[in-house]
C-alpha cells in the first residue's frame, strides 16, 4: 500500500479565460493571468492511497463517495500513469493498482470561488507524488481536468498560455513572479452566495463560443493588450494600472456571459453593489485603491494593498453591515482587529442587513505541496 496526502491552491484570474477551442483537451481561446491565494485560508486536501488488494477506483469528495467514471478524472489518471511510466521512477506493478481518492474543500464547491482548479491540481499533483513525478511539468495535465487547475500549480502570479499545437503540448502555465514578490498584496473574498451555481463554467462556455460574437472580439482584440498591459504593470507593482485592467477585464467577461444567447447570468444585485462601492471608494481617493473581479459566480474578489485592508474593511462593513461582524466565522483568514478599522466615510450608506455570508482575508500564496 502507498499513500499521500497534499494541500493545493485557489487562484483567482485577473485576465478571465472563458472559452475553449478545443473541449476534449480543454484548450482555452486566449491566454489569462491569475494569482494563486494562500493555501492557509483557501486550499483542497487530497488523499490518494494505491493497494495491490482494490478491487476498483473510488473517489469520495467531501465526504461523498461520487463515480469515478468521469471522462475528464479518468483522463488525469491515466496521464499521470503514462508519465510514470515513461520515467522509469515508479515499479511497474504499482501503475496496474487501483486507487482510492478522499478529498475535500475548506471553502464552498461549486459557488464560483474555482473549487475545480483547486481539486483537480491537488489530484494531479498528488498522483504526482504518488507515482515519483512531482517535479515534472504537469500543468498540462491538470489542465485535462479544469482549465484553470494548470494555474494552481504555481505560486504567485500565473500565466496560462494559450498554446498553438493542436495536441496541447503548449498550452501550459508559467510563473510569472513568486509569492512573495509584491507580498504587500492582498485579496478579499467577499462571498455573497455559497450555494452551487445554476450555470457551470463548462456549460457557459461552449454556449459563449457558439453564440457571443462579443466573445470573439475579445479573444483578437482585447485579450492580448490586457495581458501585455497588466504583466507590465505587475512586473512595475504600479496597482493603479493593475487595478484598471483587472476591473475592466472582469466587466468584459461578464459582458460576454450577457452576450451570450440565452445569456449567462454569474452577477447578482448584491454582486453590483459591490462594484458600485470599489467605484465610489476610488472616486473619493482620486485613484485605484482597490480592484474587484468576478469569477463565473456572484461572489467578488478584491485586489488591494496591505495598508488599505482597514480602511476598505471599514466601508464593506458600512455597506453591507452583518449581525455576525465580531464572530470568528465571518472575517476569516488574516486576522483583523475589528477596534482598529476606521469610521467608514458618511457618504457611504448600507445596502441592506445581512447580505454577505462571509469574507476572507488572504493574500498571495504557494503552490501545492505535501503534507503527510
Amino acid at each position: 500500500m502507498l499513500s499521500v496526502t497534499c494541500i493545493a491552491p485557489v487562484n483567482i484570474a485577473v485576465i478571465k479565460y472563458w472559452g475553449k477551442r478545443d473541449e476534449d483537451l480543454i484548450l482555452p481561446l486566449n491566454d489569462s493571468v491569475s494569482a494563486t491565494l494562500s493555501t492557509d485560508h483557501l486550499c483542497t486536501k487530497t488523499t490518494i492511497t494505491t493497494c495491490e488488494s482494490f478491487a476498483e477506483n473510488k473517489i469520495i469528495l467531501n465526504g461523498k463517495e461520487e463515480s469515478f467514471d468521469n471522462p475528464r478524472l479518468l483522463r488525469c489518471l491515466e496521464e499521470i500513469k503514462k508519465r510514470a511510466k515513461a520515467s522509469n521512477k515508479c515499479k511497474p506493478e504499482i501503475l496496474k493498482w487501483n486507487v482510492h481518492v478522499k478529498t475535500e474543500n475548506n471553502f464552498p464547491t461549486a459557488a464560483g470561488l474555482a473549487s475545480s482548479a483547486s481539486g483537480y491540481a491537488c489530484l494531479v499533483y498528488t498522483l504526482a507524488c504518488l507515482y515519483g513525478i512531482e517535479n515534472e511539468e504537469i500543468s498540462s495535465i491538470a489542465r485535462q481536468g479544469s482549465g484553470s487547475a494548470c494555474r494552481s500549480l504555481h505560486s504567485g502570479f500565473v500565466q496560462w498560455q494559450k498554446g498553438e499545437h493542436p495536441d496541447g503540448s503548449d498550452s501550459v502555465a508559467v510563473q510569472l513572479v513568486p509569492h512573495d514578490f509584491w507580498p504587500e498584496m492582498r485579496i478579499i473574498v467577499l462571498v455573497v452566495n455559497d450555494a452551487r451555481k445554476k450555470t457551470s463554467s463548462t456549460g457557459g462556455m461552449s454556449t459563449s463560443v457558439k453564440t457571443s460574437k462579443l466573445l470573439k472580439y475579445r479573444v483578437e482584440e482585447c485579450v492580448p493588450k490586457h495581458t501585455k498591459d497588466l504583466v507590465e504593470a505587475l512586473n512595475k507593482k504600479d496597482f493603479e494600472t493593475f487595478g484598471k485592467i483587472t476591473m475592466q477585464d472582469s466587466n468584459q467577461f461578464h459582458a460576454v456571459c450577457l452576450d451570450t444567447y440565452p445569456p449567462c447570468v454569474y452577477m447578482n444585485d448584491i454582486s453590483f453593489a459591490v462594484v458600485n462601492m470599489v467605484h465610489q471608494f476610488n472616486a473619493l481617493k482620486k485613484e485605484v485603491k482597490v480592484a474587484y473581479t468576478f469569477d463565473a459566480g456572484p461572489n467578488a474578489c478584491l485586489y488591494l494593498l496591505e495598508k488599505d485592508v482597514p480602511e476598505v474593511l471599514a466601508v464593506v462593513n458600512k455597506v453591507f453591515p452583518n449581525d455576525k461582524l465580531g464572530d470568528p466565522e465571518y472575517i476569516k483568514g488574516i486576522a483583523v482587529d475589528l477596534s482598529e478599522l476606521p469610521e467608514a466615510q458618511a457618504e457611504f450608506t448600507a445596502s441592506g442587513n445581512n447580505l454577505l455570508k462571509y469574507i476572507i482575508n488572504t493574500k498571495v500564496g504557494e503552490g501545492p505541496k505535501r503534507i503527510d
